[in-house]
């Protein structure tokens, strides 16, 4: 109760926000926009940008580039907004506004802009910060390295306790997220383990750190994907997780603050992927015609998995004129397939995500999700088939014609919802893009044609 009521106040905060924001733009009191947009945290005023009409987000952004928060309003953006709103500065003033930045955040923003503006901007940074951008930049952004801030404490593990301490206070403020010490080993910085500030300060000052270090460390390559990282923080509850190359040195760290974001980011494709709407986590904010290209090739799947259950409908037409009543059984014998094929897909793929699958099981989640699908097909086949049997008593076949199509259409979609994408899974292809419009579409045909061939055999149609 009390979560539901947080957000209908910062929902309602927001609402309230968006409003004075455009009255003071009306008005064009430029003094009162630039008092509240210094005082407002720059998530909040992104948050309100995706509402404003084009003109208006340019107009308020000529006065939220005035304020001290513009490196970190950019960084809170969406991608479309952004690339919107940077067209019209220059690359010098972005590159100022870029190196106040974090690395990685810095380098999330110049992977988004067009490659040559993005090259411009980098020839009027300082060298310093102009090479870790492009040490960040040179990794796929949906890997380790990619997503991995360079900023981090390290020391060798030859330092003494004391001496530690008083490095960490000297050095803390200029790092993104100074909750661990890594210790690192050797002339080539191999990472050899870790130290919880609070384990640090519970230490003599005289004891070296590779004394009390913890060696187990757990750590990821830079080539490392994303979501594996993200299920690696989750499982071990860890604020960060170091990455390493290939030599074993530390190179970033990622960031709870970062996983995050992939958490959501990874969410959403896989729900928009298995809804049939494309990939794009931002369509929301897409023209209409934008959303209508990204979602046709989709629902062109759809549209081809109805016309093929037309022309299977059109193969037993003549059987169709003997019963007419099998005409109004179809729709709820594909729409039961395709719920639980759609069901049972959402959660493997799903599963798959949090690390709860074990694809060397896969025959038995496969047998398990069938034994689903049996046992609700069964339960529905029998009521349906009651059903039926009252409505067309003079064909008394009817109920159990209905009743076996929708325990064999039920059975085989949880089935092949299983299967599939586990089987994409192994095969190292995206398992989101099974589900869908693809299982829906199968189901349905192989369903309608289950049905008509079960009624032909058991009417003598």
């Amino acid at each position: 109760m009390q979560k539901t009521q947080k957000n209908e106040m910062v929902a309602n905060e927001g609402m309230v926000l968006l409003d004075t924001i455009r009255r003071l733009h009306r008005r064009n009191a430029i003094d009162r926009l630039l008092k509240l947009m210094s005082k407002t945290h720059p998530a909040d005023i992104a948050w309100v940008f995706r509402y404003l009409t084009p003109s208006e987000r340019t107009n308020v952004f000529s006065v939220v580039v005035q304020t001290p928060q513009i490196a970190e309003f950019l960084g809170e953006l969406d991608k479309t907004i952004l690339l919107e709103l940077v067209d019209g500065l220059t690359p010098q003033y972005l590159a100022s506004v870029i190196e106040t930045m974090a690395p990685d955040d810095a380098a999330d923003i110049l992977e988004y802009l067009p490659e040559s503006f993005a090259d411009d901007i980098q020839t009027f940074m300082q060298r310093k910060d102009r090479e870790e951008v492009e040490d960040l930049l040179q990794y796929d952004p949906e890997t380790a390295g990619g997503r991995m801030s360079p900023d981090f404490l390290s020391l060798e593990d030859e330092i003494s306790v004391g001496e530690a301490i008083k490095w960490v206070q000297e050095n803390s403020e200029e790092l993104e997220m100074a909750f661990y010490l890594y210790i690192q080993h050797g002339e080539d910085g191999q990472l050899a383990g870790v130290l919880s500030l609070r384990e640090l300060l519970t230490h003599k000052p005289y004891r070296q750190l590779k004394n009390i270090m913890n060696t187990n460390v757990i750590s990821v390559p830079t080539e490392t994907d994303q979501e594996e990282v993200a299920h690696i923080v989750s499982q071990y509850n860890i604020l960060a997780v170091p990455v390493v190359d290939a030599s074993g040195r530390m190179v970033g760290i990622v960031t709870v603050d970062d996983i995050i974001d992939v958490i959501r980011e990874e969410a959403t494709e896989d729900f928009l992927v298995m809804a049939g709407a494309g990939k794009d986590n931002e369509i929301l904010l897409k023209s209409t015609v934008d959303t209508a290209i990204t979602r046709a090739p989709w629902l062109f799947a759809s549209w081809i998995g109805g016309l093929l259950a037309v022309m299977v409908i059109t193969v037993f037409e003549d059987e169709l004129q003997k019963m007419l009543a099998l005409a109004g059984f179809i729709p709820i014998v594909m729409g039961m397939g395709g719920n639980i094929g759609t069901q049972s897909s959402t959660i493997i793929v799903r599963g798959m995500a949090t690390g709860r699958i074990n694809m060397n099981e896969l025959w038995r989640v496969v047998f398990k999700e069938m034994q689903v699908g049996l046992l609700l097909g069964t339960l529905y086949g029998c009521l349906l088939g009651g059903v039926a049997f009252f409505l067309h008593g003079e064909a008394p076949l009817l109920g159990l014609v209905v009743a076996i199509s929708v325990l064999f259409a039920m059975t085989l979609a949880a089935t092949i919802g299983t299967f599939v994408p586990l089987i994409l899974k192994r095969l190292d292809i995206d398992a989101a893009i099974a589900t869908g419009p693809f299982v829906t579409t199968s189901t349905d045909i192989i369903g309608v044609t289950a049905y008509f061939m079960i009624a032909k055999v058991l009417l003598s149609l």
